[in-house]
């Protein structure tokens, strides 16, 4: 078989296989895992219309329906198929939806409609036939979202790729010779990161600052006249507070707390619009946390959040709420006080804490209510540089002597007249620098000008206390307690200094000699002591024997003093008794004289004065003979008592003795001899007091 007749034999089959190669082989598809194949109609006998790239019913272009993962089969020749990647969001960014499909956007409007039956967008046909619209979608794809999505119908712009197939002219002329971007939405690449609002450190000690997000919605109805930012509901509901009656303390919670539940912070925007949101400056602020924030239609900006310390309030000055209602009264002729909702400087000012408010709708002044120190000197203080601008005060005497003077005064700012004081200055630099320098310099001016300058020098302190009570007086008018007035230093003329300083020089001469003088008494005490140290033995023995006498002086004095009493006091009482006695005796002389007679009774007188005298008239010794016996004897003894009793004696002061056939009797208290005058023997004795009996 010839070779002609061998290719005839084999033509249908080359020809099979022609046909394959050409026109099988290439439409065959295959559809990765995470791809879909986008076919394009090639041939049609349909147009399309002009608004719509995507063909539903056969239809030369773009067509609806996808391939999914696998083989698949397109006749080549009829239709064309792209791969493309499924749309994947990396962490930590997000995915703005644009749709190319749907009904136009309403006039004025920047984004799309938003419904459920949306889903995220990977049900083509239920966009469609739930009215959804071209241009920009509300929400956004979260960080980690992996799905297909129809490239003609929808592109996701990330921060570093576009997903989808531009078919606008517009978008085609930004992506011509470039990859589309974020920057050819005029947006950067950052703004599709998602939104972290935390505290950012600082290279102060590494503190970390508290921030806020400040939100700013690009899109939606106008805000109303006379409001600068939107606030969900407006101030409705401090309104109807007030008119229930509740404090300032609730009505501050109440407009500076949040509404962001409503539309999930910001993150559901079509629930934000359905609630009343608008364009412009949001009221409400993003606390710590992360957003999926829509770049096309929200923009944040951080700024710190308002910390309120121990020792400071904040008065709040209001640019947005109700109306200004002013409540402070009648006598209070400064600016307007509000109370909390309303516009205007809040008549309560808050406490320490931390606020979420936003800046732009809240002014807070910050009023140190600690004791502030301010300097009238070259330093100032480090704690709140407010004496920055304070300078030394320069005045001149009345001689014209001129005086540089250093000053330091302490003030207290009440928390409760706070928003009073900033009614009245507008800030606490206003009230430092324009009302204390004017009343602190021209008092001190003014002051020194009445004085001559060595008077100012004697009277400092009194100027001083006179200028405290000037300055207490002076901020009383604006709520302001003044705690004390000090003159740190004092530079004086350099002709006045050399005078004090010679003054001062003698002065201190004349204290030099003065402690000379006494450092000379004190040697001169010292040595007197040492001297009496040295005879203290002596002195004290002096000290001791004159401490005796003196005692003995006033023994007798004392002694002296009692016998002059007692004798004083007995011979007055004898002297009564003296005189009772003679009238009585009188009265007896009379009365015998009456019943006796004179003689008589002088006979009677007689014989008891001879009793009375004591002297011996009857015989002491009486001797007998022995013829009267035992009767004799009796008689003896009987004349010897009557003779002791007639002198006082008592009978027991003798004793009889018998001696032999005589009875002696001896004195009790015989007198004493000496031994030479005579030797006493038994049954002797004195002559005067024997009495002997018989011859």
């Amino acid at each position: 078989m010839g070779v002609i007749e061998v290719i005839f034999a084999y033509l249908p089959l080359i020809g099979g296989i022609f046909l394959a190669g050409v026109l099988i082989i290439p439409s065959i598809h295959i559809i990765g895992q995470t791809e879909v194949g986008l076919v394009s109609k090639r041939l049609s006998f349909k147009k399309l219309k002009s608004d719509n790239p995507i063909a539903f019913r056969g239809e030369a272009g773009y067509q609806a329906k996808l391939l999914m993962a696998g083989w698949r089969f397109k006749f080549w020749i009829v239709y064309k198929v792209e791969n493309h990647p499924w749309v994947q969001i990396q962490a930590g960014e997000i995915g703005v939806v644009i749709a190319q499909v749907g009904q136009p956007l309403p006039i004025g409007a920047k984004s799309a409609i938003y419904k459920a039956e949306f889903g995220n967008y990977t049900d083509f046909d239920a966009f469609l036939d739930n009215g959804g619209q071209k241009g920009v979608q509300r929400p956004v794809l979260p960080p980690g979202t992996i799905i297909p999505m129809h490239p003609v119908a929808f592109m996701v712009i990330t921060k570093n790729k576009t997903f989808g197939v531009p078919v606008t002219e517009d978008l085609r002329s930004k992506a011509r010779g470039i990859r589309l971007s974020p920057i050819s939405f005029s947006l950067n690449p950052e703004d599709f990161n998602v939104t972290k609002i935390m505290p950012h450190d600082t290279e102060m000690h590494g503190k970390r600052i508290d921030m806020v997000g400040i939100i700013t919605v690009k899109e939606g109805p106008a805000l109303s006249a006379g409001n600068i930012a939107s606030r969900l509901g407006d101030f409705e509901d401090i309104l109807k507070q007030e008119e229930e009656g509740k404090e300032d303390d609730i009505l501050i919670e109440t407009v500076l707390g949040s509404k962001n539940e409503i539309h999930d912070n910001y993150q559901n925007f079509q629930a934000f619009l359905d609630n009343g949101g608008k364009i412009g400056l949001q009221h409400d602020v993003l606390l710590w946390g992360a957003y999926n924030l829509n770049p096309f239609l929200v923009s944040v900006a951080l700024v710190p959040m308002l910390v309120i310390e121990q020792g400071e309030v904040p008065v709040i000055k209001s640019y947005v709420g109700l109306g200004t209602e002013d409540t402070s009264g009648e006598t209070f002729k400064y600016g307007p006080l509000v109370k909390p909702g309303h516009r205007g400087i809040w008549q309560e000012a808050l406490r320490t804490g931390k606020y979420p408010i936003n800046p732009h709708c809240y002014e807070a002044i910050i009023v140190p209510t600690y004791i502030l120190t301010l300097n009238w000197a070259e330093a100032e203080s480090a704690a709140h540089k407010l004496d920055s601008r304070l300078q030394h005060i320069d005045a001149k005497s009345i001689e014209g002597f001129e005086f540089i003077l250093d000053l330091q005064v302490q003030i207290h700012i009440p928390d409760t007249h706070a928003p009073q004081v900033i009614s009245m200055v507008g800030t606490v630099e206003n009230l430092v620098n324009e009302v204390l320098q004017a009343a602190v310099g021209n008092h001190f001016r003014d002051k020194l000008q009445s004085l001559r300058a060595v008077e100012f020098i004697e009277r400092r302190q009194a100027v001083q206390e006179d200028a405290l009570n000037h300055i207490r007086e002076k901020l009383n008018e604006y709520k302001i307690e003044t705690k004390g007035v000090y003159i740190q230093d004092v530079i004086f003329p350099q002709r006045l200094q050399k005078v004090l300083t010679e003054r001062e020089v003698a002065h201190q001469e004349i204290e030099t000699f003065k402690k000379q003088e006494e450092a000379e008494r004190q040697r001169i005490d010292t040595e007197n002591a040492r001297g009496t140290a040295d005879m203290q033995k002596e002195l004290a023995q002096s000290a001791v024997g004159i401490q005796i006498k003196k005692n003995d002086a006033e023994a007798r004095i004392a002694q002296a003093n009692g016998e002059a009493t007692y004798i004083s006091e007995t011979g007055a009482a004898k002297s009564a008794e003296v005189r009772a006695v003679g009238l009585a005796k009188a009265e007896a002389y009379r009365k015998q004289v009456d019943a006796l007679g004179q003689g008589p009774v002088s006979v009677i007188t007689v014989a008891e004065k001879l009793s009375e005298s004591g002297h011996r008239f009857v015989p002491e010794v009486l001797v007998n003979g022995g013829s009267g016996g035992s009767l004799d004897g009796l008689a003896g003894v009987l004349t010897n008592y009557c003779r002791k009793m007639s002198v006082g004696a008592k009978p027991s002061d003798s004793v009889v003795v018998e001696n032999e056939n005589a009875e002696v009797e001896v004195p009790a208290k015989p007198v004493a001899k000496k031994p030479s005058d005579a030797k006493t023997t038994e049954g002797a004795g004195d002559d005067s007091d024997v009495k002997k009996k018989g011859s």
